[in-house]
This record gives structure tokens, sequence and C-alpha cells, in this order.
């Protein structure tokens, strides 16, 4: 029996719910959709220097199955003394890291418990990156939507390929409240309005616009990418661990949200999952192929400006 379709909605808010009202049926995903063994690997480059590549094709969403495995890699930046600096990437063409899975039964993600933060996993694992005694860097190429676009926000480097990157929070075109903690964290970024005009219109923002909005550090040409962020990582890397710690823990503490803030987002988000409008624009999304269809994937914006007005 395939899941239900508020099932499948309320995987990402990762909580129990009563029966839904109506059930829906996704579709069939390819094999090449299926989740992989092993979707995110760490490389120590060096001791002190780590790379994590996410690598879940055709289109690295992100699912239940993917919980454990990063939290792993989180709760060994916590902990390893040696790690200072770690950078995220994608070896996915076209998709650096993308939305939550609508796919597998609740029971898949219900089963798992709040992270030491006391939040679900997603959240508990965010917040636990951005405080890490690590820096963390995100190189973005390919499509950074929903929870992508909160793990660079985690992130406390942000770089973006010019031509190829791009960032969204795609959740309010499907009547959905982002859940990863957007609300709490662009705002500090890039200011209220440019924030509300990323949250409210679940638009793409290209590499040249997200540097100008300060949703990155800098975005380069796409040839140049690899080589500054691997230089830079390399750099940090040769400095001392308690000093980055310290420096860290003292820009956190004038820059970074509330936990209680980014919990709040996430109780937004359970809401409106269990709205009526967002049941039935995800119903319509996986109808026309999401998770399934590249088109739909890569041109994401596109179809939910599609889906008719909320009443």
């Amino acid at each position: 029996m395939k899941p239900c379709l508020l099932a499948a909605a309320l995987f990402a808010a990762g909580s129990v719910f009563a029966t839904p009202a109506f059930a829906a049926k996704a579709p069939d995903a390819p094999k090449g959709n299926q989740p992989s063994k092993d979707e995110i690997k760490l490389v120590k480059v060096t001791p002190e220097y780590w790379r994590v590549i996410l690598d879940h094709p055709p289109f690295n969403i992100f699912g239940p199955e993917t919980v454990p495995q990063f939290n792993a890699v989180i709760t060994q930046l916590e902990t390893d003394p040696k790690v200072r600096v770690v950078v995220f990437e994608s070896d996915v063409p076209g998709f650096f890291l993308t939305h939550y899975d609508f796919v597998p039964p609740l029971t898949d993600t219900t089963g798992l418990k709040n992270g030491p933060t006391g939040l679900p996993p997603v959240p508990d694992m965010l917040i636990r990156l951005s405080k890490a005694p690590v820096v963390s860097i995100v190189k973005v190429r390919g499509r950074a939507t929903g929870v992508g676009s909160e793990l660079s926000l985690a992130s406390d480097m942000r770089f973006a390929s010019r031509e190829k990157a791009l960032f969204s929070q795609w959740e309010i075109g499907a009547a959905l409240v982002p859940g990863g903690g957007p609300m709490a964290r662009l705002p500090r970024m890039m200011g209220r309005g440019r924030a509300l005009e990323v949250l409210l219109t679940g638009d793409d923002i290209n590499g040249d616009l997200a540097e100008r909005y300060g949703y990155v550090n800098r975005s380069f040409p796409d040839a140049q990418l690899d080589g500054f962020v691997d230089k830079l990582a390399r750099r940090i890397a040769r400095f001392d661990k308690q000093s980055i710690a310290d420096i860290k823990k003292l820009v956190n503490e004038n820059s970074l949200p509330p936990d209680q803030e980014i919990g709040q987002g996430w109780d937004a988000f359970i809401e409106s999952v269990k709205r009526p409008a967002a049941q039935k624009n995800i119903k319509v999304l996986m109808d026309e192929g999401l998770q399934v269809k590249p088109d739909v994937e890569v041109r994401l914006p596109e179809y939910t400006g599609r889906l008719e007005p909320v009443p």
C-alpha cells in the first residue's frame, strides 16, 4: 500500500498525527530514485580537513534513511579532537540538496528520537552543526532547496557557483511553512525585507543574487569555486582548534537565533502540513511528478506557481 499524502507530508515534520482526512497514492519511483546505502560520504582529506559528499541521485532528496547518516557526521564533528574544518558538497549533478522525501511511510520518521537539543532530528542536527567547534562550509552548485537551503544557512560559510547554484525556500508554494530554521536565520543574514522576499515568493535565487542579498558569502565562476574553497579550508585547517572553537562560540552568541526560535518554526511547519491546502498541493505536485520527473525538480518554482490559489 502506498503511503497517504498527509503521512508523506508529515514525514518532514517528524511527528505523529491522527489519521488523515483522505489518502492519495504517490507515483511509482524509478529504480534510480531508491535510497542508496551510503547517501553521505565522509572523506578525511587530512585529520584536520574533512569533506562531506552528498550523494543520493538523481535529486539528492533528504529522507528518513538520511537522518542517522547525517547525525553520525555531526556527532563526529562535535567529538573528534583534530578536525577543524568541514566542507559540504554534492556529487549529484544539478542538485546540492533538495527537499524532504514525501514517499516513505510516516513511521520511518516517527520512530526517530529527538536529538540532544530536545528538538526533532532535522532541526536538532542543524543547530548542532552551527554550534560545533568546527568551521562548516557549504560549496553549492546546483539546487539547494528546502533542507538544502537550511543546511546552507546553518553552516558557518556559504560559497556558490555563479552559473549553477540555485537557492530557494519553496514551501510557501505548497501552502507549507519552512521547518528547518530559515525564518530565524534569514532576517539576521539579509534583513527583514529580503528574507520575506525569499520566504514568501518561494522563487529561485541564483548565485549572483544570493551574494548581493547575503544568502552566501561569495559567488564564483563555476570553474573557480572548487579551488577557492579548497584553499580556504586548507588554510583554516592549519590554525589552532581551541582558538577556532572560542571564536565561533563568541560569534555564535552574537549572531545565532535561540534554539527556541528554530523550534517555533518547526511547530509552525507541523501545523501547516495538517491543513487541507497543503495536502491538496502536495498531492498535485506528486501527481505531476515531484521526486520522479527531473523537470519538476529542476523547475519547482514554476510548478508551484501553477497551483490553484488557496481560497
